[in-house]
């Protein structure tokens, strides 16, 4: 009897941890991995890749729109997670961040403030949803302005996330693109 029940409890652990495995996959599938900047530093010391990085604010309504239905896409995520290290940057907090010997602060403003760091990415140009790309060695390639749904976000990362900006100017890069939509 003790016998039967030990294998019917592993039994039932066995088929509950498959179960909550396939429903991880099945989120992870259209779901960016997001990492800190601090991280997005520490893992391009072992592996190169460029970064992408959404400078958000908790208050952005289209912020949370595009986090809704651009970041959520499957495309998108894909293409994000396989050439980026993604990172989501809050532009308003309070924590320090220490980058290329440099302590990057939050400025108090108003009632709110803005973190050193969001303004040094977005040219001083405070203005949410803006996504930043850079290379592989931290250098700025280009910060976009403003929402920008999944087909028109999708174009827009594999061009830089695959080089192409490197070689083709953006209207070409336009007339070429194939998009997975």
């Amino acid at each position: 009897m003790k016998k039967g029940f030990i294998i019917l409890t592993t039994s039932v652990v066995f088929l509950a941890l498959t179960a909550m495995s396939m429903i991880d996959n099945t989120v992870a599938e259209g779901t960016v991995k997001w990492i800190t900047f601090e991280e997005a530093i520490k893992k391009s010391q072992t592996e190169k890749r460029p970064i992408f990085i959404d400078v958000y604010t908790d208050w952005c309504r289209f912020c949370k729109v595009m986090d809704k239905n651009t970041f959520n896409d499957p495309q998108v995520a894909r293409l994000l997670n396989e050439k980026f290290y993604a990172v989501k940057f809050d532009a308003e907090q309070k924590e320090d961040v220490v980058f290329n010997g440099n302590t990057f602060k939050f400025v108090p403003s108003g009632s709110k403030g803005y973190h050193q760091l969001a303004a040094a990415l977005l040219n001083n140009q405070l203005s949410y949803p803006t996504v930043v790309f850079l290379t592989e060695n931290f250098e700025m390639i280009q910060p976009v302005p403003g929402y920008r749904k999944a087909p028109e976000f999708h174009m827009i990362a594999q061009f830089f996330g695959e080089g192409h900006y490197k070689s083709i100017k953006w209207a070409d890069w336009e007339k070429q693109y194939a998009s997975p939509y």
